[in-house]
């Protein structure tokens, strides 16, 4: 195991060199938050393949892959399919507000008395999906180290806390477009091949398994269509998602380097099930499905080959995680604590210095709560639905209502929020967490409310929808347009 171990050390070492040159690049807002807006599509689409493909999508998509055969697909082809959506229909528009999180959007479209409330929502959800991704450092460092599972959480979040308050958006791009090519090399160009072989190949694993494995449906039309509900309308509306779409160079960057992200998310959706349908030939027998990863990994691969597969699975975590952090502690302090304490102090040149000394305290608050939540948890689970429902059952319609609807009011917008949330949350207690009751009725009771409530109160000011559409052309505040016409050379 010691050369194993050599290829994790290295790569946990090169995360945290990067968070220090990233500190020395971020020196604004905008360069810590957003990454100075300058991304290309090569850098854009492999950071954004990486912070969608979590350790749910690598260790979860080999399980349910185990489990249920190629339509285990199925749950990470749904993020595949809302990260092409977005990319295709939204991300241009997105990008060109020059904003840093998605309250500020609905304050420019509803008026400026949205962003309170739909920033409490969103905070919860990117607490919730740091948390869960910081739980599955255990794992990971359990299969390598044999490792107590606090320890483990301590030592895999401190890693991303350290380079992420250090160089906020420039350290986490630079880490996860590394990570986004130790998990295609990993699980892509060594793990799929290598487990399709040692199962006899397809061929064999046709013989071994029964039909179902291999129908595309196998999984069932309710699950499939509770995964595109939840992760797919999720994709389109998360600040971790929207954060990155922050970052592109331009709504060309964004709309292609998108599309090409998604569709590399396709791919590595079936990559994971037919590896889970492999484990499934190799040991029929495994008492938990989420094992089938660490279990082929550890006994199939050989010698330093099994350390980058296993630093892929580790890269697919931290990138996730530390996406979510940023994502939450820009939400804390943006959303909620500056609304809170008043207005933003700022200098004359409209981009505060110390806002960046301020975002990286978040971050490094946020993180070690994040920690301490992921020590005291044990259902990941139910802690990621209920982040997923929430999310989806109060802020899908407000969103969407906004981009596409121009007679959606804040009335109907705050109403839509407190009633699909309230929903959601009650039919949870009724029905379970894990039901699929609470995100049909719950994202059903928001549309209603959102566009009655929309129809029965006055339209927004015509002023207000004037300002919105500047900004959706791309004519953003003049300090905005400064800052990114700063000389600093863009990424590719």
């Amino acid at each position: 195991m010691a050369v194993d171990y050599a290829v994790i050390v290295v790569y946990l070492a090169g995360m945290l060199a990067m968070g220090w040159w990233g500190m020395r690049r971020a020196k604004s807002k905008s360069e810590f938050l957003v990454a100075g807006r300058r991304l290309g599509p090569s850098m854009y689409s492999g950071t954004m393949a990486a912070i969608v493909l979590g350790g749910a999508s690598t260790i979860g998509g080999v399980g349910l892959g185990y489990k249920y055969g190629l339509s285990g697909a199925w749950m990470v082809f749904a993020i595949g399919l809302g990260l092409l959506a977005l990319s295709i229909f939204f991300s241009a528009r997105i990008a060109r507000l020059k904003v840093y999180t998605v309250s500020e959007m609905l304050d420019l479209r509803y008026g400026g008395r949205a962003g309170l409330i739909t920033g409490v929502v969103m905070w919860a959800y990117t607490l919730m999906l740091a948390v869960t991704s910081t739980i599955a450092y255990a794992t990971i460092f359990d299969v390598l180290f044999d490792m107590n599972r606090t320890v483990a959480i301590v030592l895999g979040g401190s890693i991303v806390v350290a380079y992420s308050t250090l160089g906020g958006m420039w350290s986490i791009t630079l880490t996860d477009m590394v990570q986004f090519v130790v998990k295609t090399i990993g699980v892509l160009l060594l793990l799929l091949p290598i487990a399709v072989v040692k199962a006899g190949g397809f061929a064999e694993m046709k013989a071994q398994l029964p039909t179902e494995y291999f129908a595309p449906f196998g999984i069932g039309g309710e699950t499939i269509f509770t995964y595109v509900l939840i992760y797919t309308f999720g994709m389109l509306i998360g600040q971790d998602i929207w954060q990155r779409v922050f970052t592109a160079r331009d709504d060309k960057v964004a709309r292609w380097g998108g599309t090409v992200a998604g569709t590399y998310c396709l791919a590595y959706a079936l990559a994971g099930a037919v590896i889970g349908t492999a484990a499934k030939v190799l040991y029929p027998n495994l008492a938990n499905a989420d094992d089938a990863f660490a279990t082929i990994v550890k006994d199939e691969l050989p010698l330093g080959v099994r350390g980058l597969v296993l630093a892929a699975a580790l890269a697919a975590v931290m990138s996730t995680s530390s996406g979510a952090l940023i994502a939450c502690a820009t939400v804390a302090n943006n959303d909620i604590w500056q609304r809170l304490r008043g207005a933003v102090t700022r200098r004359a040149d409209g981009e505060a210095h110390d806002e960046v000394k301020g975002n990286r305290m978040f971050i490094l608050v946020m993180g070690i709560a994040v920690i301490g939540i992921a020590i005291a948890l044990n259902n990941v689970v139910e802690a990621l639905t209920v982040a997923y429902n929430l999310l989806v059952g109060g802020l899908l319609v407000p969103i969407l209502g906004g981009l596409l609807w121009r007679r959606g009011t804040v009335y109907g917008a705050l109403s839509s929020v407190v009633v699909g949330g309230v929903a959601v949350i009650t039919l949870m207690w009724k029905f379970g967490i894990l039901a699929n009751e609470p995100i049909y009725y719950g994202l059903l009771a928001s549309l209603v409310t959102y566009v009655v409530v929309s129809l029965a109160t006055r339209p927004t000011d015509e002023a207000i929808l004037a300002n919105w559409r500047e900004r959706l052309a791309g004519r953003a505040p003049e300090a905005e347009q400064r800052t990114a016409q700063e000389p600093v050379p863009a990424t590719p």
